[in-house]
């Protein structure tokens, strides 16, 4: 977001929550979401044991490796521990330990952990070293969030919308591309851009987003989506006005790249 709003970058790729706070600073060229990537967060809960029957209610009393505060992993976590009638004050969450370190953290010989939320591809490294078993999604579990999308400046769609479109293009050809072709077929066209990851694990970790409904078949941003996303930040206590739809979404280049 910093890169987009100091114009280093024209086009940004993050976390939709971004641009609503933005907005609500006041921020005058302020940033538009113009093509949503995906509707599902994309992390995991991994239990010690092999839970087949897991509740989300099993998370009461039990000590769990969670994310910052403030940050979308956390508060999508929290939310779907509310939508389940837990309060987070009845789990026992660290929030302590850096992002990149929470998976060693709970794989280690001395680990008090009973439960870690994980991104892939770190929740299918410990399943498959045998230190945790994947019981949860917190992407099905929390419905169809606006995880990720593209992002410009208003100035910049305004002044280059055949740039915007051209991109938008590109990435609805891609969308159609992983809507028509297999998770294997999928890992097999990536797989070069993830060289320290053997191709059994790539397709592993694409199947389990894909029967996820991750990605988006097209790159129409929802207005239920969006709401839904503040819902979500409402709930965390980071959001004190929630913003207008109609100013930071438009769906315009999206619509007409799958005319």
């Amino acid at each position: 977001m910093t890169a987009v709003i100091s114009g280093e970058a024209d086009i940004g790729f993050m976390g939709s929550e971004a641009s609503i706070y933005t907005y609500n600073e006041g921020a005058n060229d302020y940033v538009v979401n113009f093509a949503q990537l995906t509707q599902r967060a994309g992390n995991f809960l991994v239990a010690r044991d092999n839970e087949p029957d897991f509740k989300w209610e099993d998370l009461k009393g039990k000590n769990v490796i969670g994310g910052r505060k403030g940050g979308m992993p956390e508060m999508v976590f929290e939310y779907i521990l509310r939508q389940n009638g837990i309060e987070p004050s009845e789990v026992n969450i660290d929030q302590s330990i850096d992002f990149g370190s929470t998976a060693a953290a709970f794989a280690g010989d001395q680990s008090k952990y009973d439960y870690t939320v994980e991104f892939e591809p770190s929740a299918t490294a410990l399943e498959t070293e045998g230190k945790g078993y994947v019981v949860a999604s917190l992407g099905t579990d929390s419905g169809y969030v606006p995880y990720t999308a593209f992002s410009a400046k208003k100035s910049y769609l305004d002044q280059n919308p055949e740039v915007i479109q051209g991109f938008v293009n590109a990435l609805q050809k891609g969308m159609d591309y992983v809507q028509s072709h297999s998770p294997e077929e999928i890992a097999k066209v990536i797989a070069p851009q993830f060289d320290e990851t053997d191709l059994e694990t790539i397709t592993k970790i694409v199947t389990r987003y894909y029967e996820q409904d991750t990605w988006k078949a097209d790159l129409v941003f929802e207005e239920d989506s969006f709401n839904l996303l503040q819902d979500i930040l409402e709930d965390a206590g980071e959001l004190a006005e929630r913003a207008p739809y109609k100013d930071l979404v438009t769906t315009e280049f999206a619509e007409k790249a799958i005319q």
